[in-house]
C-alpha cells in the first residue's frame, strides 16, 4: 500500500473513531493504536506514530515527550510511515496482540502526559486527551486473556493524576500540587485507583507500579507537609534501578528537596541533563529556597525562554517576580 494511502486510511479511521467513541471490544481508536504497534516498528517509533496520526498530537509536542528536536522527530515519523507501507490493516489477536500490549501502554502513558502537562499552547491541562488515554487502557484490559499487572498499575497511576485535574487550574492559572484545593480532587477516581493498586502492592517492582505507588502517596496525604517524602525518595531509587532517566532523576531530586532540604535537592540535580524548561525551573525554585535570588532569577530566565506552554510560562514569570518583592 503506498505511503499516502497508509496515512489516508489511518486519518480516515481516526476521524471516525473520534466522531463515535465507545468501549466496544474493537473500539476504533484502540484498534488503530494496536495497528500502529506493529512489530516492524521500534517501540518508540510505534508510540510516536500513534501519538501523531491517531491521537492528533503535534509533531512538536511528540518531540518534547521523547526529549528530541522537532526536526529529528519529523524524520522519525516519516520513516515509521514508510515502514507501514504495504501492511494489511488486520486487527491483531492471540500472541501478536499480547506482544503489542507494552507498546500500547507506552502510547497511552505518553498521550496522558501530553494531556496532563501540555508542552505547548495555552491549556493548563487537556482533560479530554488525558481521559482518552485512560479509556484506551480500560478497553485494552478487557481485550486481554490475562490480567496484566503493569497495565493495571498504569491505569491506577493515570487515575491518581487525573483526579487532580480541576484543582490544577484556578482562574486559568496553573496551581502546583502543594497549593491545590484537595476538596476539588475527584475522590471517586482516587478510590478506584487504590482498589486497582491494592492487590499489586506485593508484586515485584516494575516501572508503572512504582510510579503508581508514588502517586498514591500524594493522593492519600492530607497535605504536602504530611506527605511521606522519604518513602517517595525510596520508590524513586527503586525506579532508577529499573529505568534510569533524566526525568526520573529530576522527579527524585524534587522529592529529595522536600525530604532533606533544597541544598540536598540541588545536589541531586547535579549531572542531570534534560531538554526543555522543567530542569531550570526546578533548579530556580530550589535556588530561591536557599536564599540565592540572583542565581534563581537566572534559572527562571532560562526556564521561561524554553517554556512553550503559556500557562506554565506565566506561572514561572510570577515566581520570578516574587524574587524582587
Amino acid at each position: 500500500m503506498p505511503l499516502l494511502a497508509v496515512e489516508a486510511e489511518l486519518t480516515e479511521q481516526a476521524q471516525r473513531a473520534m466522531a463515535d467513541p465507545g468501549d466496544e471490544l474493537l473500539d476504533e481508536r484502540l484498534r488503530l493504536v494496536l495497528l500502529c504497534a506493529h512489530p516492524r516498528l521500534s517501540r518508540e517509533a510505534a508510540a510516536a506514530l500513534t501519538l501523531r496520526l491517531v491521537l492528533g498530537i503535534s509533531t512538536e509536542d511528540v518531540a518534547r515527550l521523547f526529549l528530541q528536536s522537532t526536526a529529528t522527530m519529523a524524520a522519525r515519523l516519516t520513516r515509521a510511515r514508510k515502514k507501514l507501507a504495504g501492511e494489511t490493516f488486520a486487527v491483531p489477536s492471540g500472541a501478536d496482540l499480547v506482544d503489542r500490549v507494552g507498546v500500547v501502554a507506552d502510547v497511552a502513558y505518553l498521550a496522558f502526559t501530553a494531556g496532563y502537562a501540555p508542552g505547548s499552547g495555552s491549556d493548563v491541562v487537556r482533560a479530554d486527551l488525558a481521559g482518552e488515554a485512560i479509556r484506551l487502557v480500560r478497553v485494552l484490559r478487557t481485550l486481554l486473556p490475562y490480567d496484566d499487572q503493569e497495565l493495571a498499575a498504569l491505569q491506577a497511576l493515570m487515575l491518581f493524576q487525573h483526579s487532580r485535574r480541576d484543582a490544577r487550574v484556578a482562574d486559568g492559572a496553573l496551581v502546583l500540587l502543594p497549593d491545590q484545593d484537595r476538596s476539588r480532587w475527584h475522590h471517586d477516581e482516587i478510590l478506584e485507583a487504590v482498589d486497582i493498586l491494592r492487590p499489586l502492592t506485593a508484586a515485584p517492582p516494575a516501572p508503572y507500579l512504582l510510579q503508581a505507588l508514588i502517586a498514591a502517596e500524594h493522593a492519600v496525604a492530607a497535605s504536602s507537609d504530611t506527605t511521606a517524602w522519604n518513602r517517595i525518595v525510596a520508590r524513586y531509587d527503586e525506579l532508577l534501578a529499573l529505568r534510569d532517566s533524566p526525568v526520573v532523576r529530576l522527579a527524585r531530586a524534587i522529592a529529595v528537596a522536600e525530604a532533606n532540604g533544597p541544598e540536598a535537592g540541588l545536589a541531586a540535580l547535579e549531572g542531570v541533563a534534560l531538554r526543555g524548561h522543567r530542569l531550570p525551573a526546578a533548579r530556580a525554585e530550589l535556588l530561591a529556597r536557599t536564599g540565592d535570588p540572583e542565581a534563581a532569577r537566572a534559572s527562571y530566565d532560562a526556564a521561561i525562554a524554553l517554556c512553550g506552554n503559556a500557562a506554565e510560562r506565566a506561572h514561572l514569570e510570577r515566581r520570578r517576580a516574587l524574587l524582587g518583592a
